[in-house]
């Protein structure tokens, strides 16, 4: 005899492609970017993860147009600002999974200071860096991650300007996940953006993604024979200094993979009791009447 209940449907596997956009990405051909957009596809199917579970925010830039390719609740919000916006998003419902992406200018230059205490306050996100060493949205100038002596069209001389190292910089403001990739081993990225998204607090995921059309100094000619996984080495995530030595490694070895991670994170929303307690604060109740949600709405519209 039948009980009248039903089984609830079977939960269906979703494919990178269900994360794929409906607009189509207008990247140059040969940009990195697509396979950050890809691995990023692969990433959140294998992790079983729903469209409706995960938001992406960006800033501004080339890379900062991927949550318009990509299949999930998205934000374009302001030049350097993706990890503000972000920050307030996951505090309000810390049960997403939060996933920022753009570029070194965006992330490194007018964003640097964003890094800073995000990766202090050790916010429960995912920052994908897509580091191409030069601001490609506006035609070619240097960025914080570009070369000494590189020649762009605002140093045609070459750049006296020192780069910044943002996996030591994260290291040493606090990240608790700390990873670098490159585009030309999407095996490798997929993986580690599987962790930092698994990974309870920040996590930076700072990618080689090379710009074809106005950095040839720093193309795939170049990483290919430098690039070595850490995975190879004998090397221990948990030691914050072997890793900060690693990261400054530039050379005839440039090292990809997993620098640092702290296995006991402590993300803000955990220590925060009005945040840990009660749910997401997006679904609670506002404590309003309706008449003075109403009055507030009106005085606001």
């Amino acid at each position: 005899m039948g009980t009248g209940v039903t089984d609830p449907p079977a939960v269906t596997q979703l494919s990178p492609k269900d994360f794929k956009g409906h607009v189509e990405p207008d990247w140059c051909v040969g940009c990195g970017d697509f396979g950050v957009l890809r691995s990023l596809q692969n990433a959140c199917a294998e992790l079983g993860l729903r469209q409706h579970e995960i938001l992406t925010v960006s800033g501004i830039g080339c890379s900062s147009n991927l949550p318009g390719y990509f299949n999930s609740y998205g934000m374009h919000t302001l030049h350097g600002r993706s990890l503000a916006v972000a920050t307030g998003a996951q505090l309000a419902n810390h049960e997403l999974t939060v996933i920022v992406t753009g570029g070194d200018g965006d992330g490194y230059g007018i964003g640097g200071n964003h890094l800073t205490h995000t990766a202090r306050r050790n916010v429960n996100l995912t920052y994908i860096v897509m580091n191409n060493q030069i601001y490609g949205l506006t035609t070619g100038q240097i960025s914080p991650t570009s070369s000494v002596g590189m020649k762009t069209k605002s140093t045609p001389f070459g750049s006296v300007e020192t780069p910044l190292n943002p996996l030591t910089s994260a290291i040493m403001n606090g990240a608790t996940f700390v990873a670098r990739g490159y585009t030309g081993n999407q095996k490798q990225l997929t993986a580690l953006m599987k962790q930092g998204i698994q990974h309870e607090g920040f996590a930076l995921i700072d990618i080689f993604s090379p710009c074809v059309t106005f950095n040839h100094d720093n193309d795939y000619s170049f990483f290919k024979p430098r690039v070595k996984k850490l995975e190879d080495e004998d090397h221990d995530s948990g030691d914050w200094k072997a890793a900060c030595e690693k990261a400054m490694e530039w050379g005839d070895t440039i090292y990809t993979g997993l620098f640092f991670q702290n296995t006991d994170p402590r993300p803000l929303h955990a220590l925060e009791g009005v945040l840990d307690e009660g749910g997401p604060l997006g679904r609670r109740p506002l404590g309003l009447t309706k008449e003075q949600s109403e009055r507030i709405i009106k005085r606001m519209m």
